[in-house]
Formats: structure tokens, sequence, C-alpha cells
């Protein structure tokens, strides 16, 4: 019975950390696009001017 809880315990954690880890990179991407754009232009915003 002991060793099911600690399954399910260690299971719980896993799944936390997980969570966590989706979460952390994804509020990573947005601050990515928050920041300076890239450095290379489209060729097709130079023939408009």
């Amino acid at each position: 019975m002991l060793k099911f809880f600690r399954r399910i315990a260690g299971l719980a954690a896993l799944a936390m950390l997980s969570f966590r880890a989706v979460g952390s990179f994804l509020s990573w991407i947005e601050k990515q696009e928050d920041g300076p754009h890239s450095v290379w232009s489209d060729e097709d915003e130079f023939e408009d001017a």
C-alpha cells in the first residue's frame, strides 16, 4: 500500500514539474517576441517605398 502512495506522489510531482516547465517555456517565448525584432527585413518592404 505504501508503494502505491509513493507512485501516486511521484506521478503528481512529475506532472507538476512538467506543467511548470511548459509554462516557463511559453513565457520565455512570449518574452522573445516582445524584444527587438530580427535584423532581417523583407525585400518587399523596400519595394513599396
